[in-house]
């Protein structure tokens, strides 16, 4: 697969040939079109509490959501929301209840900005309590303008794209079929979860997931399957429906 791919020699540390580096990116890889029109969307990679212990309680910083604005411009004093919820195994209706705050900064490459427009990582400074946002709390979920993110979901239709071969084996292992009962290991977005299969088709299964999702329609999903004791790639699939 990779016999055509360009070679080129760089050194980070003497800034040699960066730039050519960067062109062929350009062309083999190129960046894709954000739309800036529409409203801000972020898929939260990372989510933490910067306060240190024994900070005096007036001096206390909300919580930091971090990740990537996907479409729109996201500006300072924003009023925003995040899904899914902050729901249970006892409580699944709060998956579908917004968590609400606004922005209170925006950091990206170490600089402070007002506003930001798509591409590359930023931390996203909020009114939240701190508590909700430490340990990667709310690492998987999506961040946007109240009412303009997609529906949480706990089921889905999917179009499957198997591989050939399972990805990471020490054996060549052909991909079997999905079958119906089986659950696989989903990657949506920044989320993972584990979905049951309720029904397959050839080229299309229904999924039942244990964490609910807020995929964006058309969002690819890469699909794992549990070979041993260890998830491994198998294939990807588009939600349909």
């Amino acid at each position: 697969m990779a016999e055509n791919s360009p070679i080129i020699p760089i050194s980070a540390h003497h800034e040699a040939n960066l730039d050519i580096l960067l062109a062929a990116i350009e062309k083999y890889i190129p960046t894709p079109e954000r739309d800036r029109t529409k409203p801000p969307l972020m898929y939260i990679a990372r989510s933490f509490d910067i306060n240190k212990p024994g900070e005096p309680i007036e001096k206390i910083k909300g919580g930091i959501i971090g990740g990537s604005l996907m479409q729109g411009v996201l500006k300072e004093g924003d009023e925003i929301e995040i899904l899914p919820g902050l729901g249970s195994k006892a409580q699944p209706e709060r998956y579908r209840e917004p968590i609400r705050t606004r922005v209170t900064t925006i950091i990206s490459g170490g600089k402070e900005y007002r506003e930001v427009h798509p591409g590359g990582l930023l931390g996203v400074g909020t009114t939240l309590d701190p508590a909700i946002t430490k340990s990667d709390n709310l690492a998987g979920k999506i961040m946007g303008l109240p009412g303009t993110l997609p529906e949480v979901r706990t089921r889905f239709l999917m179009e499957t794209h198997l591989l050939e071969r399972v990805v990471g084996t020490e054996e060549e292992m052909k991909v079997q079929e999905i079958k119906t009962s089986e659950m696989l290991m989903l990657s949506i977005g920044t989320m993972i979860t584990v979905g049951v299969v309720k029904s397959a088709r050839k080229d299309q299964v229904e999924i039942a997931l244990r964490l609910p999702v807020c995929p964006i329609p058309g969002e690819k999903v890469a699909i794992g399957r549990r070979i041993g004791n260890k998830w491994r790639l198998i294939g990807y699939g588009n939600i349909i429906d």
